[in-house]
């Protein structure tokens, strides 16, 4: 119910500011921008819905060769002590540890492509064990909002705008680390406040074996890169590990399905047949949700908030440098193209290595697009009652930016 609420308020939010401004300044160009916006966005959200179909297609393809050689399988029997933790409700060794694994890998890597069509797979999974088909059950909630938090190990895109603006910035690679930060404590958030909701204790031995030894291992590399390696060295590391994973991958499952016997063309094709028909489902999804977005933006929302917000902090006499990044901090839940938009947008206006560029690279890099979470993945399983996902996933967010702030003044600030 939270999704209906919060969809109408973006309506009634945009369209108040909308009216606002035409009565002060009588242009009636306001309008028409909102108008515009609406339209363009349901163009857009059917576009982006075409373009998964092609993505979505070859990674179920491969998806369906890995569980019939048994790989999804095994990477369910890896996980499960864990995850069986987090996931009370899902059965042992049941599918979705491995596709919930394969997603989280996916994040964790940068790799959005690959992400997208696990997730979906691994919704599909949970939806098979939820009894109620239209409410998020909470297993369901626990795995969207712990994607919705956007762990991603190295932000290559991020380092490569960085690099390409004009000019360009003297050392694109110095937000990987409170990129890192920022997003390993969204994530954590996440995780606590979900297990709050749902009653998980998080100091079982299995949970902070699992977590100390991946928080080990992100520092770890966190060091091997910023010691021994230099900018381009860490550029193409990036490159070789995100692109030679999803290679690797492949070639996996292929091997194991020629290995266990299987049809490995037959079944590359009946799994991508699901992709076309999930990219068509949420399509009214993310035209719902695209549009309100829109009108929010064109009405001119963010502006006024921000501009209060800068006024706020003056007045009580705090540093304001933080405020002309954060359009991009309220755009990043709402659109990622949007939010990578405002990060381009502030590094060409205040510089890359400006204290605002550089804390709006890291806003991006802090957390996932939840709206647009919401919309795509609830949506391709036909969840209309989203509970308390909504609420988490934003409070989460909310912790990644408060963190983003604080380690930008803290390896930035003057």
């Amino acid at each position: 119910m939270a999704l209906n609420y919060i969809w109408f308020f973006f309506f009634i939010i945009a369209f108040a500011i909308a009216l606002a401004k035409w009565i002060i300044t009588g242009d009636p160009l306001i309008f028409k921008a909102v108008t515009e916006g609406i339209f363009k966005s349901a163009n857009d959200s059917v576009d982006l819905s075409f373009k998964l179909i092609g993505i979505m297609t070859l990674f179920l393809g491969f998806m369906n060769i890995g569980e019939k050689a048994g790989a999804i399988r095994f990477l369910s029997k890896l996980v499960a002590p864990f995850f069986s933790k987090l996931f009370p409700e899902i059965p042992p060794k049941h599918p979705a540890y491995g596709h919930m694994m394969m997603n989280f890998s996916a994040n964790l890597l940068g790799l959005d492509n690959a992400a997208t069509p696990f997730g979906l797979k691994a919704m599909e999974s949970l939806q098979t064990l939820n009894p109620s088909k239209e409410t998020a059950s909470n297993a369901q909630i626990m795995f969207l909002v712990l994607h919705a938090s956007g762990l991603t190990l190295i932000p290559i895109s991020i380092i490569a705008m960085r690099a390409s603006v004009s000019p360009p910035s003297a050392n694109p690679t110095d937000i990987f680390i409170p990129c890192m930060i920022a997003t390993f404590a969204a994530t954590v958030a996440a995780l606590t406040i979900v297990s709050i909701r749902q009653k998980i204790n998080l100091f079982q031995p299995v949970i902070l074996a699992w977590i100390g030894g991946i928080s080990l291992l992100i520092g770890l590399l966190i060091a091997y890169l910023k010691i021994f390696l230099s900018q381009v060295q860490i550029e193409s590391f990036s490159t070789i590990l995100s692109n030679g994973l999803i290679l690797f991958i492949f070639l996996v499952f292929l091997t194991g399905g020629v290995y266990k016997k299987v049809n490995v063309f037959e079944s590359f094709i009946e799994g991508a047949k699901g992709g076309f028909e999930i990219a068509i489902k949420i399509i009214p999804y993310l035209v719902a949700m695209l549009v309100a977005i829109s009108v929010l933006r064109t009405s001119g929302a963010f502006e006024f908030i921000t501009g209060g917000m800068k006024t706020l902090f003056s007045y009580m006499g705090m540093d304001t440098q933080f405020v002309s990044a954060l359009p991009t901090a309220m755009m990043k839940p709402l659109s990622g193209s949007g939010s990578r938009a405002m990060m381009v947008d502030t590094m060409t206006t205040y510089g890359a290595d400006s204290f605002a560029g550089r804390l709006s690279a890291i806003f991006q890099g802090s957390s996932d697009t939840t709206f647009y979470v919401i919309a795509v993945y609830f949506g391709s399983v036909g969840i209309k009652n989203t509970r308390y996902s909504i609420p988490s996933m934003l409070l989460a967010d909310l912790v990644g930016i408060i963190t983003a702030i604080f380690v930008a003044y803290l390896f930035f600030g003057n």
